[in-house]
């Protein structure tokens, strides 16, 4: 059981007010359209790089007055060297409807007006060489092969979608492919028949909705092992023919292991299985739902502790970023600072508090590193449009010990109270920051305000210079706390203090909050401490110098 660290700031009333922000939203989301399902027929040939696909898309609308259905989807162009899709067709109920296609825009001209609760079909026919979006290239071993890589939006250069975090459908792909390739993708598989013509038809159907991004293909030569078994969903290992012995090895652990773990303390598995999958579409790893993509370079057959973190932080997405998906790209910590702390977590379940401390260490030496370069970053960002900028070192990591910091200010009964708590709300669902801070308010009894404002919505970094001294006559211990960041921003921070009397009696630990420049404590304590330690425990993001006053 870890000690709490009580969040000293309830009184500074003042200051316990948390900036609500409003921007523009550059991305056209229509509340009133929601899509329930694509199903994606998709034809692959080894003798051209041309994908043919009809997709079947299930609406339903929840606001009246929509008049025409965007999508997204990129046309094929000269700026792309004539790559991109070609729609050729547009239909509802039998009946061919109007559209434009231009960029990544395919606006659908509805035949009537929507009315509310109204449910429709529309079937898109469309063919192309994807730009991006599906890589079609051969693999480390010189074999053809075909896998999705769709972070952050580029679903749209080979799917109709809306293709944005905050709309969350159910899928289906039913592939068509030359019937020496196996074929992977979210869900389970329903259907595979040989066609008798040299193709296969394999049918894949997730039935939980996930937001576009996390929709996967993987069509290659594989060899394919069923692992083992979680809460009667089956884990997989999926990785190229060639590698079977060293990918089996690989991929066997610690998947089961984190499954139960994430399971156990946030809440139940969203998904139909796991399959861990070498692709080479990605560099490190693709939280794709219930099929993870990993680089092909990941399968060495020696379990080693760099791949072992990538799986264990891809299997904490299925959780985190894929169950509960951010609204907005803004909010993108939500997926990727909680993937990063909660993969810390494991590692400090299943390997010990020194490992834990390890990746602890790690992350505040990239945030140290990425704020000297770039010091007026921010968490949470301002209505981003540049995709290439969605994810930063900073977003993982500092958006890790944020998680940290709160887990230690209001202790460990309540932080995973409250995980659990957010989960289960927003479980195959959206959230946004603030609702996460709801919950944990609601859990913990404390306002968040002014926590969440200066370490997510500001940029700067605690630098604190104190001392310490003993009064014999007046039995205090008198600490001073200098913030002394260049940056001209103030925190308010609760910090530990632990003060020892001797090295084989556990420290006496008190908390004080710094909230301005320059800060005094009198702590009443009826020994004289051999030595006094500023944050002992490392539950704050700061750099520190701390020292007996001479």
């Amino acid at each position: 059981m870890m000690s709490t660290i009580k969040y000293g700031i309830l009184s500074l009333t003042f200051l316990c007010l948390f900036v609500t922000y409003s921007f523009a939203d550059k991305y056209p989301k229509n509340p009133k359209v929601n899509i329930l399902n694509y199903q994606f027929q998709i034809e692959l040939s080894d003798d051209t790089d041309e994908i043919k696909c009809k997709a079947k898309i299930d609406v339903s609308y929840l606001g009246e007055g929509v008049q025409v259905l965007r999508l997204d989807l990129t046309k094929a162009s000269e700026a792309l060297e004539n790559k991109g899709m070609t729609v050729s067709q547009v239909m509802a109920d039998g009946k061919e409807l109007s559209f434009t296609h231009e960029g990544d825009a395919l606006k659908i001209t509805l035949p009537a007006a929507s009315r509310v609760n109204q449910r429709s079909q529309y079937t898109v026919v469309y063919s192309g060489v994807p730009a991006t979006g599906l890589k079609i290239a051969n693999n480390k071993h010189g074999d053809r092969t075909f896998f999705s890589d769709n972070w952050p939006d580029k679903a749209r250069n080979w799917l109709a979608v809306v293709d944005h975090p905050y709309d969350k459908a159910t899928s289906e792909f039913v592939v068509t492919a030359p019937d020496h390739y196996q074929v992977v993708s979210n869900g389970l598989k329903v259907e595979e028949t040989d066609l008798g013509n040299g193709n296969r038809l394999t049918h894949w159907k997730q039935s939980v909705p996930i937001a576009s991004w996390l929709y996967v293909l993987g069509v290659a030569e594989f060899a394919v092992q069923h692992v083992d078994d979680f809460d009667g969903k089956a884990i997989e290992t999926w990785v190229y023919r060639q590698d079977r012995d060293a990918g089996f090895y690989d991929f066997a652990e610690p998947t089961k292991k984190a499954l139960e773990f994430y399971s156990d303390y946030v809440g139940p598995f969203s998904y139909e299985k796991l399959a861990n999958i070498q692709s080479n579409s990605v560099s490190g790893g693709m939280e794709a739902a219930s099929a993870i993509l990993y680089s092909e370079g990941s399968v060495v057959g020696d379990r080693n502790e760099r791949w072992r973190n990538v799986v264990i932080h891809e299997i904490a997405h299925q959780w985190f970023g894929n169950a509960v998906t951010e609204y907005d790209w803004d909010d993108v910590w939500l997926s990727e600072g909680f993937a990063t702390y909660f993969t810390s977590l494991f590692i400090e379940h299943q390997y010990g508090q020194d490992a834990f401390m390890e990746q602890m260490t790690t992350s505040k030496k990239r945030v140290d590193s990425f704020h000297a370069e770039n010091p007026g970053y921010t968490i949470i960002h301002d209505n981003l449009d540049d995709m290439s900028k969605v994810t930063t070192s900073q977003t993982y990591h500092k958006g890790s010990w944020v998680l940290h910091m709160l887990r230690g200010m209001i202790g460990d009964d309540l932080f995973w109270k409250g995980i659990r708590t957010y989960y289960a709300k927003y479980q195959d669902l959206n959230a946004t920051t603030a609702d996460f801070r709801r919950e944990m308010e609601e859990v913990s009894g404390v306002d968040l305000g002014v926590f969440l404002e200066q370490w997510l919505y500001k940029s700067g970094a605690l630098v604190v210079d104190g001392s310490w001294s003993y009064d014999k006559n007046k039995k205090a211990l008198n600490i001073s706390l200098n913030q002394t960041q260049d940056d001209g921003s103030l925190f308010v921070m609760p910090i530990q203090v632990g003060i020892y009397q001797s090295d084989i009696i556990k420290p006496v630990l008190e908390t004080v909050t710094i909230n301005k420049e320059n800060n005094t404590f009198s702590l009443p304590i009826n020994f004289e401490p051999t030595k006094v330690v500023l944050d002992p425990d490392s539950w704050v993001l700061m750099e520190s110098a701390f020292q007996k006053k001479k």
